[in-house]
């Protein structure tokens, strides 16, 4: 017995995409539309990019935080030194600080993977590149051989002086018990504005200068660097999550993300990170797993907006 072949062509079938087109038809240039996608969006972009990229700003490093605001580079350098910085307080991966995480009922996924980067910031930030120095100040061996009990009071003492003096300035903190705190932000206060500091901070014994997580961590706990990316609108009140230097509209792939910091619950929940991200991974399953949802992957049928768009072809049918 002889079975008649089943043709797999799309020709054979009798379904929409099967029949021949019916609606109006018009000639197409492909050439002219080349020209069009090359040339004339090219020379457009090229010309919107003159005049609306966005600006180049020099790179900020310790070097011009120290020279421009010493002060708040000393009152920054104490802070770390005492362990009440924000970086000293931030919790995984960079230390183990109580309730410094950000959770969703039991789900804590920021002690999930643990201390990774662990970063002590009176040794990483100040006595560890004083010991670089080809000749380390002796006020280095004094802090290393004090009790934690006795850090504590230097640092808060000196910390305390430093608010009251005139423009925060350390040059007239009055007299005090501040043991070598004050020779140690000196120090590290000289070895920024000579440029010694960012490389030391950068460099971590490697030969490239590649790992910037000391410096950035460094500079964001000072308060130079935050007023800058204020007054370039990159602290979230312009942009949320798509900040770009200037008033510029960033990545425009993050949209979602920076929408639902704007609104409740989320604009005013101490977890707010935590809560965006939990929210995008629901919204992302859910569009990956539309065609096995029934009745969500129904709805193009009950809701047939792409009759309105190719209506063409449909006004045919």
């Amino acid at each position: 017995m002889t079975k008649t072949p089943v043709s797999t062509s799309w020709r054979t079938r009798d379904d929409i995409a099967s029949r021949p087109w019916g609606g109006t038809s018009r000639e197409y240039d492909l050439f002219k539309e080349l020209a069009v996608g090359l040339v004339v969006v090219g020379l457009l972009v090229l010309g919107l990019s003159a005049l609306f990229s966005s600006p180049d700003e020099p790179s900020v490093t310790l070097k011009s935080w120290a020279q421009a605001q010493p002060a708040d580079f000393v009152a920054t350098a104490t802070a770390e030194l005492g362990g009440t910085s924000r970086t000293a307080g931030y919790g995984p991966p960079y230390n183990s600080t109580p309730d410094a995480t950000q959770k969703l009922g039991p789900i804590d996924l920021q002690n999930l993977s643990g201390v990774r980067l662990p970063i002590d910031t009176a040794n990483d930030f100040v006595i560890a590149p004083l010991q670089t120095l080809p000749t380390p100040p002796a006020a280095v061996k004094e802090w290393t051989t004090a009790s934690d009990a006795r850090h504590t009071e230097w640092t808060t003492a000196y910390g305390d002086a430093l608010s009251k003096a005139p423009d925060n300035d350390p040059a007239k903190v009055a007299p005090g018990d501040y043991g070598p705190v004050p020779a140690l932000t000196g120090a590290l206060l000289g070895m920024a504005q000579q440029g010694a500091l960012d490389p030391v901070l950068g460099a971590k014994g490697s030969f490239y200068n590649t790992d910037y997580k000391a410096s950035i961590l460094f500079l964001g706990d000072g308060s130079y660097f935050p007023a800058l990316a204020d007054a370039q609108h990159l602290t979230g009140d312009q942009w949320g999550m798509m900040n770009e230097t200037g008033n510029y509209p960033g990545q425009s792939w993050l949209w979602l993300f920076s929408a639902l910091y704007q609104v409740e619950p989320f604009k005013s929940a101490p977890n707010a990170d935590v809560l965006v991200v939990f929210t995008m991974v629901i919204l992302t399953l859910l569009l990956t797993l539309v065609p096995f949802i029934p009745g969500l992957r129904s709805l193009p049928r009950r809701i047939p907006v792409h009759r309105l768009i190719w209506r063409d072809y449909y006004k045919h049918r």
